[in-house]
């Protein structure tokens, strides 16, 4: 057998040319969402922001003949390989819509194409009623009013995670459980799939030792983009880890070589429904950036205004804006996999919205003896469907803690992205599959797939099995 001395070189030459690619898509899908307005203007002074749905798309300038005006080519590559049809939903809003708005003394804070509303600031809710006589105004809805949070100053740094035994550190059970360890000891890490993170903010995530070869495309702040994405919340950081982290015998996560953009569209200051707005603008910039799955550990049920709080007969996938939001993901050609919501042992008890979605994966929380977490919260949803779809650990999960230790950690949040970043590797291993066949099989697999319940769903699946039964 010859030498493969030079074989090295040709690796790097085939990796240096792979990221030199995925830059230019990067930088092309930034362009386009600029193009569209995705996120517009930020003022710190406003006290009120309200969310404007509009009636049509009647106005536009694009055309769904040429998506490539405001979709990346590697969204469209992505619905072209599933079969799924370009529609008016693609269409961004009507720019000539937006500005006649504007027009009025509003600052645009986001849009969304999917639901087709544009959410603006101000200070004068008189300017709202002018609005609402715009002949393409269909409604007006007030969800937010107070004034902009402090900004968040950055934890010590220690750096000094322990290290083990075990390629995966303490975490492999958390992957071990669903037998997609085996995944990845078929080559299937997550390379070449790109996640999206919607959450709260990353702290942190920039500066911690072993979180520095995470491949990280690009952040995106829906709340605040004046903000410091890394010096925000260390809720989205602590989710990350449970996927993104590449550091053997310290700490592999579920999808160790997938592609991450980090976007927040939580603000932790407050709880007001102008977060789904944020959450809608978030999801469809995943999706023209071309991201195939994405990992949401946020949910809504309560808010300071309690006349918005849910109800049971609310969790139906439609009634609330990120609900129909998420439900349209696979349909673009996306999988998104949400946190059930840690409910389990107080008054409400249910799943929260998007958990309440159609054709997403809500992930309930068990221990790392298989045992349901008291605080998962349960299903099923007010029109009948089967919540939880599965569960993952998340009673004393293994993360990675602001100071760049590991730590343990409770919640939902982190069952979530620990199946999210398995789903990946899965749709890695299966790429002929579509976003609704992934999470049609992941449900298949699971130990109760034969008698699903509201507290487990389908329960723990086995991803190994679904790999080997997508060859048949």
């Amino acid at each position: 057998v010859a030498p493969s001395r030079g074989l090295g070189d040709v690796y790097k030459r085939q990796k240096i040319n792979r990221e030199i690619q995925m830059k230019r898509l990067v930088l092309a899908a930034l362009i386009l969402t600029t193009a569209v307005g995705a996120s517009a203007q930020f003022t710190s002074t406003d006290t009120l922001k309200y969310r404007i749905s509009l009636t049509d798309k009647a106005a536009t300038t694009y055309s769904i003949q040429q998506p490539e005006k405001f979709l990346s080519r590697k969204s469209i590559d992505r619905r072209l390989r599933q079969k799924l049809a370009i529609d008016s939903t693609d269409l961004p809003v009507c720019k000539k819509y937006v500005d006649a708005i504007q027009k009025k003394g509003v600052h645009v804070l986001v849009t969304g194409k999917w639901d087709n509303f544009v959410t603006v600031s101000c200070n004068d809710s008189m300017l709202i009623d002018e609005i609402a006589k715009l002949p393409f105004v269909r409604s007006t809805e007030k969800v937010w009013q107070g004034k902009v949070s402090a900004v968040t100053k950055r934890d010590s740094l220690i750096n000094h995670p322990q290290r083990s035994d075990s390629l995966y550190g303490p975490a492999i059970t958390q992957i071990e459980m669903s037998r997609a360890n085996l995944l990845h000891d078929a080559g299937f890490k997550g390379q070449g799939m790109t996640i999206a993170v919607i959450d709260a903010g990353f702290h942190n995530a920039d500066r911690i030792e072993a979180m520095k070869n995470i491949r990280i495309l690009g952040t995106r702040d829906f709340v605040n983009p004046e903000a410091d994405i890394y010096a925000e919340s260390s809720h989205g950081m602590s989710v990350l880890s449970c996927m993104a982290m590449n550091q053997p015998n310290v700490m592999v996560g579920t999808a160790p070589e997938a592609s991450y953009w980090l976007l927040r569209s939580e603000d932790e200051a407050s709880e007001h429904l102008v977060e789904q707005d944020y959450w809608a603008a978030a999801i469809e910039f995943a999706d023209s950036v071309g991201v195939d799955v994405v990992n949401t550990s946020l949910g809504y049920y309560t808010f300071d205004d309690p006349t918005k709080n849910y109800r049971y007969r609310d969790l139906n996938g439609h009634y609330a804006l990120m609900s129909r939001e998420a439900s349209k993901a696979a349909d673009k050609g996306m999988v998104l996999v949400c946190s059930a919501g840690n409910s389990g042992s107080g008054s409400w008890k249910k799943i929260a919205p998007p958990g309440d979605a159609e054709n997403v994966l809500t992930v309930g929380a068990i221990d790392k003896k298989k045992l349901l977490a008291p605080f998962s919260s349960i299903g099923n949803t007010a029109d009948g469907r089967v919540k939880p779809d599965v569960v993952a650990v998340g009673l004393k999960a293994d993360i990675v803690g602001t100071d760049g230790n590991l730590r343990l950690a409770n919640g939902t949040s982190f069952s979530s992205p620990i199946m999210c970043g398995m789903v990946a590797c899965l749709w890695q291993a299966c790429p002929r599959l579509t976003a609704k066949e992934v999470i049609e099989l992941v449900r298949s697999v699971g130990d109760r797939s034969d008698f699903p319940d509201n507290i487990y769903g389908y329960g723990i699946p086995d991803l190994w099995k679904a790999y080997q039964m997508s060859k048949e």
